[in-house]
């Protein structure tokens, strides 16, 4: 069973910062792109940043300058540095990887357990 573990959520105060983790465990054939995306109370999952094998990366406009996403693909390991955290950065945050079980199969998107974020005073 392949499984995507989060961690490093809690609770910051305006301006401050955190470091989520994720590291994916089981048996696969390999993982193409890696990402974190959140959803808030009353509003959709929502895409927060997105890294492929190559390192390209992709951020949503609100998180662009704060947020920094990177990767150890020999780890199966995603991260996020979140710095000058607001209070509209509270959220669940959930971990995202596309990736192949076996060779010659269609990709699945397999989602984290997600971890929460609060952000405030």
């Amino acid at each position: 069973q392949v499984q995507l573990v989060e961690s490093g959520g809690g609770l910051v105060q305006p301006g401050g910062s955190l470091r989520l983790s994720c590291a994916a465990s089981g048996t696969f054939f390999r993982i193409n792109d890696m990402g974190w995306y959140r959803q808030a109370p009353g509003k959709e999952r929502e895409l927060v940043a997105r890294i492929t094998t190559t390192g390209n990366t992709k951020y949503a406009d609100s998180m662009k300058g704060r947020f920094t996403i990177s990767r150890d693909s020999a780890k199966n390991t995603v991260a996020l540095q979140m710095n000058s955290l607001k209070p509209e950065d509270t959220a669940v945050y959930y971990c995202y990887a596309e990736l192949k079980r076996l060779p010659y199969t269609d990709n699945t998107e397999l989602w984290g357990q997600g971890t929460q974020v609060t952000v405030s005073s």
